[in-house]
């Protein structure tokens, strides 16, 4: 864990600092960004393992920073924010945000989504993890999805979440086993999650097209459940 770098970026210092000193005592380096446009320049340049994300920011605010950022990493981004609506936290993860806080919070909180959201990032080994089914190749060991032969740019989330359901073909999970088994037991957030990322796992595997022998299914009143004929 030592010598993980983390952007923090936050347009109120004293924030910035106070988190600075706390990660620097758990062995991280840290960045800071005070603005959106830093902030993505600072990504660029310092390639770190995750990213603190507020929100409320001059020249560009954390959803487009997220948007941008996603654009070429799936590196695990925090989104940290003074606004607890739904429609706010459900928005970062639709952008490909990997977990939210919201402020105010415990700084051993914070940390212990940090250290959560790297664990899973790094979870893989050498074994190769890949699942085949007509039109689509889900491959756990180096992150990738393939659908009628093309790289898909898909969140790590994502990509665990869909691999775990099409290992288990026809099986149904309810939103908290997934959220126990994909996200683990150290996850902070509610099932609304894993509807957000079925959502978006979807949109991705509607490329296959229509009359596919599988399909991403919900399961009402239950849960979730690849569907193989």
């Amino acid at each position: 864990m030592n010598n993980q770098r983390v952007l923090v970026v936050d347009d109120d210092k004293n924030i910035c600092e106070l988190i600075r000193l706390y990660l620097e005592k758990e062995g991280f380096t840290v960045t800071l960004a005070h603005d959106g446009q830093t902030a993505v320049n600072l990504f660029k340049e310092s390639s770190p393992a995750v990213v603190l994300l507020d929100v409320m920011l001059p020249k560009m605010d954390g959803f487009q920073v997220c948007r941008e950022i996603r654009r070429i990493s799936n590196i695990p981004i925090i989104m940290l924010t003074a606004k607890g609506e739904t429609f706010d936290k459900v928005l970062g993860l639709e952008l490909g945000a990997d977990d939210y806080i919201v402020k105010p919070f415990e700084n051993k909180e914070l940390v212990a989504r940090i250290k959560a959201v790297l664990r899973r990032y790094g979870q893989t080994d050498n074994a190769d993890k890949e699942i085949v089914y007509p039109s689509i190749v889900i491959n756990l060991s180096n992150y990738e999805l393939k659908i009628n032969g093309k790289s898909i740019d898909i969140p790590p989330k994502e990509l665990e979440l869909l691999y775990f359901l099409a290992t288990n073909p026809n099986k149904v999970f309810t939103r908290e086993q997934l959220l126990e088994t994909v996200w683990g037991f150290d996850y902070f957030g509610d099932s609304r999650t894993v509807d957000v990322h079925v959502k978006r796992l979807r949109e991705k595997l509607d490329l296959a097209g229509p009359d596919q022998i599988w399909q991403l299914k919900t399961v009402w009143g239950v849960g979730y459940k690849f569907d193989v004929k």
